[in-house]
């Protein structure tokens, strides 16, 4: 197993499923709010969206962070471990 992405809450999710997520959960209009960003703001959809977050590595970051912020739940095994 690789380590590096035993730790990684994104692994194996793709940018489309982070932005579609997040879309449902908060809507265009809340997440033009949380991330000051244009492709959320005018005209959003998920295509315009993914468009741009390729392009935009600090926007993508700040996208991820929401969606990690947002539905990352704790492992039940980690409480084991205490």
């Amino acid at each position: 197993m690789d380590t590096k992405q035993s730790n990684n809450p994104l692994h194996g999710i793709t940018l489309e499923k982070i932005v579609t997520k997040l879309y449902e959960h908060y809507g265009w209009e809340e997440l033009a709010d949380r991330i000051n960003v244009n492709c959320f703001k005018n005209d959003p959809s998920v295509k315009s969206s993914l468009k741009f977050l390729r392009k935009t590595p600090w926007a993508r970051t700040k996208v991820e962070h929401l969606f990690t912020e947002t539905f990352d739940q704790p492992s039940p095994w980690d409480r084991l471990k205490k």
